[in-house]
């Protein structure tokens, strides 16, 4: 006895019908109600198709004889016109997958094919050096391919079995009574070990030992092209594992670019920073700074041109091509000045003619006592607030920060 047979009289049989009666039966109406066909008929296919979907799965009937719709929906089968899609259905059981009348222009029909595989994305780090220049490197890779020998079947011809048990789907769906409630869980078949399909060991495919696939190495060359840039990607299509009814996913080649030591990129522009000594920076003279592709390029500071320390430079065309068109970006030189630790003071007297004379010192009322000091260097003396070596220490400007005492210079009287 069944508690429902709602969807038994959608498809005009009884509850006691076959499997081939409940396919015929099928096949009979979606013939006739298939939108291709029969447009106004729409809601009507999607019903049928729903209705066989559930009855022709024996655990999705017995679960429908027992409990009816309400126990498919509890229990996670998904009631009402939940499931397959009624084209996919349709599809599979007439075959092929354009439209309705033949061939691939079908308003309802869709293409089938074999599914895809999973990509598989491979990161390789790349110098500027050859983002800069182009190159082409050779990646070695271990990959499944098809067993040439049964041709991917996994034996000879006629040995693979369907396992009957989970009808090749390598999942069995378990029934788990809960109260009131049934709730299924899906779980490996132990018959194929998940597989869908059996085959004996000794019709087994020696080469492959049943599995279909081996292993084999392939090398691709990945071209560098000049200008890429850190996350850009180049595709092989179809260079990723294969499998038995699957199409093989790409491998997808991601960039990663290496820390340079000189210079850093910014889109098509490229910063460095460059030393010079004081001599240059207020004569004039020239510095040199080695590039990405072997060359080195010779800078001129002009004579009268004072270069003050952190004066930031562009020197144009020198950054990183483009990527495709090679548009040369800029090169951004940040020049840092290397100053003497001391000077001989004989050797001071031309200074005073020709740099700009010193400012004057402030003056002050006369009852403001003025105490002339020398200094120390910091890295030969703390102070109270913590300042050495380091220059202002954290701890010292923190403490400026809260109201305290800020930073102070120590100073030695004479």
């Amino acid at each position: 006895m069944v508690r429902e047979t709602a969807l038994y009289d959608q498809l005009g049989v009884a509850p006691t019908a076959s499997e081939a009666e409940l396919k015929k039966a099928y096949r009979k109406l979606a013939l006739q109600l298939h939108p291709d066909k029969n447009p106004d008929a729409g809601d009507k296919f999607k019903e049928v198709s729903h209705a066989y979907e559930v009855l022709s799965d024996p655990e999705k009937r017995q679960l429908y004889d027992q409990f009816g719709e309400e126990g498919l929906s509890g229990g996670g089968m998904g009631g009402g016109m939940g499931g397959m899609d009624p084209q996919d259905l349709f599809s599979q059981l007439f075959g092929g997958g354009g439209g309705f009348f033949g061939g691939g222009g079908g308003r309802g029909g869709r293409p089938q094919g074999p599914r895809k595989g999973k990509d598989l994305v491979h990161r390789i780090k790349v110098s500027l050096e050859d983002l800069y220049k182009g190159k082409t490197s050779k990646l070695a890779l271990q990959k499944h391919v098809l067993c040439g020998k049964c041709k991917g079947k996994g034996g000879k011809e006629g040995a693979v079995k369907t396992c009957q048990s989970c009808r090749g789907q390598g999942v069995k769906v378990v029934l788990r009574q809960l109260g009131p409630m049934v709730q299924q869980i899906q779980q490996a078949c132990t018959d194929c070990n998940g597989e869908g399909e059996i085959i004996n060991a000794k019709d087994r495919c020696k080469e492959c030992n049943g599995k279909k696939i081996v292993n084999e190495r392939k090398v691709l060359e990945v071209h560098i092209d000049r200008g890429m840039k850190e996350g850009q990607t180049i595709t092989f299509a179809g260079e990723a594992d294969q499998a038995p009814g699957t199409e093989p996913g790409d491998v997808v080649i991601v960039i990663e670019e290496k820390p340079h030591d000189i210079f850093k990129r910014k889109g098509d522009d490229l910063f460095a920073e460059v030393e010079i000594d004081l001599l240059t920076a207020l004569a004039g003279g020239q510095f040199s700074l080695r590039h990405l592709d072997d060359r080195a390029i010779l800078c001129t500071i002009h004579p009268g041109e004072v270069i003050k320390p952190g004066s930031v430079k562009v020197i144009p065309g020198q950054g990183m091509p483009s990527y495709r068109h090679h548009e040369l970006g800029d090169l951004v030189v940040q020049i840092n000045v290397n100053f003497p630790d001391s000077l001989d003071p004989a050797a001071l007297a031309p200074l005073e003619s020709i740099l700009p004379p010193r400012p004057e010192l402030p003056t002050y009322p006369k009852e403001v006592h003025v105490d002339e000091v020398d200094m120390v260097d910091a890295s030969e003396r703390r102070t109270k607030s913590g300042m050495g070596a380091g220059g202002f220490s954290d701890d010292a400007m923190d403490t400026d920060e809260e109201g305290g005492a800020g930073p102070q210079v120590q100073c030695q009287n004479q």
